[in-house]
């Protein structure tokens, strides 16, 4: 069965471009599926047109075209969040490919995240260059920078797009027949200071018949991790590096937002939860740390990551918030702590040692977490300790049973 490219765009206003990759993926003998999600007349004839999208979000396209751009963009966004999926569900392509500016990149990006994780999914955008998280979300959407406009062929741009659609003419035409073997999933969390500890966890999981994946702890990674609990992949998580809750406490730079440590609670997910790099706010190169956090014990990672020590202070806020998203769990659920340190540099002689910062942490957890629905486990181990990576995948196994 002939495979299928849809192209989903501003057909109106980059007519011309469209038009040029279409005719390109054809030219490999790939199937497309236009659709139209501009206002105006398109430049060709779409298979799905612009009144369709509009139709999806329960509004009227001719409306649109004469009301304000930024209702029509909200508009259309919303129709191709329920539009796209279904015409995914009901066998009319296999990957998506769009090209935009601003516009009509928050058009398609909605009906994007709402396919499934695996289906070949691509923006060419004038704003690929920069944070694209409000794009991709907790998705697998490949930006690709447009260097120049999308405005027009010239140059650049067909050979831009000469590269957009070759790759997702790649990515559908091509397919592996190695097939990893179906094994029960669990989901797990690491940090580069948190990386001996998941890593034996994992080899003794795999030991057991489970596949593990690992989320790293950096923002995009936790949601992430949620968002896949949420939709029901995993059979059990075994969430050790928490240090998101830093920055989302105290204005680092990878918050994973305030519902991370939800979703397997809600769920009903068997769980095991640690501490790991609770001892570190994130930052971007030395020179951005906050004018209010430069008298801190700051730790250069690396030249573009800063490293802040979290305080005994911060330390008990930390410890009531997990105690408190723990409580909420539907599930079984067992926190692990670590009484040696909570990650590589908070060990004795490290950069983070902290006996009193660990103290309060583990002070605030004790009272506050509900005991009768949290187990909570002490080991005289830093995080990173083989024993207690194995002791953290024992009770995961056990809680699974």
């Amino acid at each position: 069965m002939q495979k299928v490219i849809a192209l989903a765009g501003t057909l109106d206003t980059k007519g011309e471009d469209f038009a040029f990759v279409r005719d390109l993926i054809r030219g490999l003998g790939i199937g497309t599926l236009t659709i139209h999600t501009g206002v105006y007349k398109p430049g060709f004839e779409p298979d799905v047109s612009n009144a369709e999208v509009a139709a999806a979000a329960g509004v009227d396209i001719d409306t649109l075209a004469a009301g304000e751009r930024s209702e029509a963009t909200a508009a259309m966004a919303k129709g191709m969040e329920k539009l796209l999926p279904a015409l995914y569900r009901e066998g009319r392509f296999d990957a998506v490919l769009s090209l935009g500016g601003s516009g009509g990149t928050s058009i398609v990006a909605p009906g994007m995240r709402a396919l499934p994780i695996g289906v070949p999914k691509m923006i060419v955008s004038t704003l690929a260059g920069g944070d694209v998280s409000v794009y991709v979300g907790e998705s697998d959407i490949f930006m690709y920078p447009s260097i120049v406009d999308v405005a027009g062929l010239n140059s650049i741009s067909v050979k831009i797009y000469t590269n957009a659609a070759f790759a997702i003419a790649g990515m559908v035409k091509f397919e592996s027949e190695a097939q990893p073997a179906h094994k029960p999933l669990i989901a797990a969390t690491m940090f580069g200071v948190t990386t001996p500890c998941v890593t034996a966890a994992k080899a003794y999981l795999e030991k057991e018949g489970y596949e593990v994946v690992i989320f790293h702890a950096v923002g995009t990674g936790g949601r992430s991790m949620e968002a896949l609990i949420s939709a029901g992949f995993f059979k059990g998580v075994l969430d050790l590096t928490t240090t998101e809750w830093c920055d989302e406490l105290f204005g680092g730079v990878l918050s994973a937002g305030p519902h991370r440590l939800e979703a397997a609670g809600r769920k009903g997910v068997p769980q095991v939860v640690s501490v790991g790099a609770l001892d570190m706010v994130n930052f971007g190169a030395f020179d951005t740390v906050p004018e209010k956090y430069k008298g801190r014990n700051l730790y250069r990672h690396n030249p573009t990551v800063t490293l802040m020590r979290t305080t005994p202070e911060e330390n008990a806020a930390l410890g009531e918030m997990i105690a408190k998203k723990l409580n909420a769990a539907a599930g079984k659920t067992a926190l692990m702590l670590p009484l040696k340190g909570v990650s590589m540099l908070d060990k004795e002689g490290g950069a983070f040692f902290g006996e009193a910062e660990d103290k309060a942490l583990f002070g605030a957890l004790r009272a506050k977490v509900d005991r009768a629905k949290v187990e909570v486990v002490e080991l005289e181990n830093n995080i990173n300790d083989e024993a207690f990576a194995v002791a953290a995948a024992k009770k995961l196994l056990e809680l699974m049973k």
